[in-house]
């Protein structure tokens, strides 16, 4: 273990210059089949809870992201979400989305891909409507993000999934935050389509590797450890079939658990900016690969054999390299760098 606009969107549907092209599934997760930089693979990063406006080495993350998507061809970046502190957006117009996106994450090489988001729950303090709008998508046509929807490429199907309405505590105890609820409510009959419609996703796609990505944690031993609402309610549709990777935000860290009863590796790339020096718990040492409680990102690659993940600090410095294999039989190693 290691410590440490309408019309722009019509556009994008039916132009064939542009590598993003809506389909509907049957089972109305909203899905996307995406194009490569390289044939036969997919490559892309994730960062987590950075929306400040540059502060806590926000604009360092992004810079190192620029230099090193310089090299990786990058075909899209997810967003594991709260996108936008400390109350998400007022509005499409709110200033916040240039000065904590567009303008700092403005390198060339991040100019390209697509920026897939989901919304944590400091966006549900915001305008969520407003996230949701594609006329975000008029000032930076690099940004989508969607409640729930799936990515696509041949042999890999990452499932973005909307964790915010699942806990309890954000509509018994909400405490001195106000929550946009619209388009959750009722809660039940949200939450129980939301999770008929992944586990049809999940169990009809032929992808080799499926890939789950929501904002809040399943397994961490980071501030706020485990999330007892999407174990009780979203852990046994993954396990049921058999997805390889949850990646996940909430907790300002960069982890990595290889869980021994579920056969999941969670992945946790929450150090987007502000992060949370020494805030961890126990957890067993054979599970635990990395825990970094700095600022930093996570890049992976996959081919229809392997998966490469690496994570990155602030500085660029690789912490922590894992990589699977899926010739025959599973087999897994991991490397870890220390710097």
């Amino acid at each position: 273990m290691q410590l440490f606009s309408f019309r722009r969107q019509f556009m994008i549907l039916i132009t064939g210059c542009l590598s993003l092209i809506c389909l509907v599934a049957k089972a109305e997760f909203q899905r996307f089949q995406q194009q490569t930089n390289e044939p036969g693979s997919l490559s892309f990063f994730v960062v987590g809870d950075w929306g400040r406006r540059g502060l806590y080495n926000q604009s360092q993350v992004a810079n190192q992201m620029g230099l090193i998507a310089d090299k990786a061809n990058i075909d899209i970046v997810f967003s594991t979400g709260d996108n936008f502190y400390d109350d998400g957006l007022k509005g499409v117009d709110d200033p916040a989305f240039n000065e904590s996106f567009s303008n700092i994450y403005s390198a060339q090489s991040l100019q390209k891909p697509y920026w897939f988001s989901v919304l944590g729950n400091h966006d549900y303090h915001g305008d969520v409507l407003a996230q949701l709008s594609p006329a975000l998508r008029q000032i930076d046509s690099r940004w989508f993000c969607s409640r729930s929807f799936r990515i696509s490429a041949d042999f890999v199907e990452v499932f973005s999934v909307d964790t915010t309405p699942f806990v309890d505590d954000y509509f018994t105890n909400p405490k001195e935050h106000v929550y946009d609820w619209r388009g959750v409510l009722p809660r039940k009959d949200y939450l129980s389509k939301l999770l008929k419609d992944l586990d049809y996703a999940l169990k009809y796609s032929s992808a080799k590797w499926k890939i789950v990505v929501g904002h809040h944690t399943i397994r961490s031993a980071g501030h706020h450890g485990n999330t007892t609402d999407l174990v009780t309610h979203l852990l046994p549709i993954l396990k049921a079939n058999r997805i390889d990777f949850y990646i996940n935000g909430h907790d300002h860290c960069l982890e990595h658990i290889s869980d021994a009863d579920s056969k999941i590796e969670f992945f946790t790339s929450g150090g987007g900016s502000k992060a949370w020096r020494g805030d961890i718990k126990w957890w067993d040492p054979k599970e635990l690969k990395l825990y970094y409680d700095g600022q930093g990102f996570m890049s992976v690659k996959i081919t229809k054999s392997t998966a490469d993940i690496k994570f990155y600090d602030v500085f660029g410095n690789v912490l922590h390299r894992w990589s699977k294999s899926k010739e025959l039989i599973d087999s897994v190693t991991h490397k870890n760098t220390y710097t």
